[in-house]
């Protein structure tokens, strides 16, 4: 099984809010829990087609390639997930770029943690 380093841009089946099924679609992993007590998880954020809606905390992915996505897309950062990392695929990494809006987006919204 392969290391997830953050910022990796992965394929898993990632789950619905409304709905009790899954959807093997990409992910930014945001953390790798490899000693989480059970087999190493990742805690990663939703990646979705750009021609959705926007929401409070999308944020564009402009480095197509880099990030192995064939489509416009945005990291949804609203949606968050901890997946087990043996179902992950690798398919990029995010731009250096794009990392400082997700760390930015991240640290006001977690803001509270630090109270």
């Amino acid at each position: 099984m392969p290391a997830f380093e953050p910022w990796t841009v992965v394929k898993v089946p990632f789950p619905y809010t409304d709905k009790p099924v899954t959807q093997r679609r990409p992910a930014l992993v945001l953390a790798s829990l490899p000693d989480a007590g059970g087999p190493p998880l990742l805690w990663v954020a939703m990646i979705t087609s750009a021609a959705h809606k926007r929401w409070s905390g999308d944020l564009e992915v402009a480095d197509l390639t880099a990030a192995g996505l064939p489509a416009p897309s945005m990291v949804r950062l609203a949606k968050l997930a901890t997946i087990e990392a043996d179902v992950a695929d690798p398919l990029g990494e995010l731009a250096r770029g794009e990392r400082r809006a997700v760390r930015a987006w991240l640290r006001k919204t977690l803001s509270i943690l630090h109270a």
